[in-house]
């Protein structure tokens, strides 16, 4: 029970380093409602397994620095594995399956191919998101997307310019990232996916992961 407990904690660890890129030990046991000690323990459990690495930021002030930690490239590496584990081995036979059709007929016709499914998962996604209010049609496409592999969320944004609703919708790892770095073009097509299936709302792209961000993120607003 003791190890299952420690391996649940480092899971926790490393998903909030993902969600909140940086954090110290302090905060860390504060969000996870562990103590200190026991997040330094896990903390350099993780940093044996090169998962995490630290930092001491510049400025600090006085007294003793507060380390701040992140995911070292290999934790992120993992957490992504973790979460498409079960589809991994299908996105590499369809990255090799589209190479095939790029070189039988050509990129520009394997970008067409990539459009029409993505209208398929757009109108299999408009049925099943439902026609609710605004906040249960993002919950419902957040639940959709964690079911494929996505580690997804979403939050409210505040405004005082109207009182119109918004969104951001956030993945933090992308299930089809093997395919979105051979062929780019499926994330414009993931972007008109949104905005189809959300037809009353303006969807914005704010953050790329291919574009070395931690996260892909969607700002969600009623026109």
């Amino acid at each position: 029970m003791a190890t299952t407990q420690q391996s649940t904690t480092k899971q926790d660890i490393l998903e909030y380093l993902l969600k909140q890129v940086q954090a110290t030990s302090l905060k860390l046991a504060e969000v996870l409602d562990v103590s200190p000690q026991a997040i330094r323990r896990h903390l350099k459990d993780l940093e044996a397994d090169s998962l995490v690495i630290y930092f001491i930021p510049e400025n600090t002030g006085m007294g003793r620095p507060q380390h701040l930690y992140q995911l070292s490239q290999r934790g992120r590496e993992q957490l992504q594995r973790n979460s498409t584990s079960l589809i991994n081995g299908y996105g590499e036979f369809a990255v090799s399956l589209l190479d095939t059709l790029a070189e039988t007929v050509g990129r520009e016709q394997v970008k067409t191919i990539l459009r029409k499914q993505w209208e398929r998962k757009a109108q299999e996604y408009w049925e099943r998101v439902g026609h609710g209010s605004l906040k249960e049609r993002v919950a419902n496409l957040v639940e959709l997307r964690k079911a494929e592999g996505f580690m997804a969320e979403f939050h409210a944004v505040d405004s005082n310019i109207n009182d119109d609703e918004k969104y951001v919708f956030i993945e933090h790892t992308c299930a089809i990232s093997n395919v979105a770095e051979s062929f780019p073009s499926v994330c414009g097509h993931e972007l008109e996916m949104f905005a189809a299936i959300l037809p009353d709302c303006t969807v914005e792209r704010t953050h790329w992961l291919i574009h070395g961000e931690h996260r892909c993120g969607y700002l969600v607003e009623k026109s």
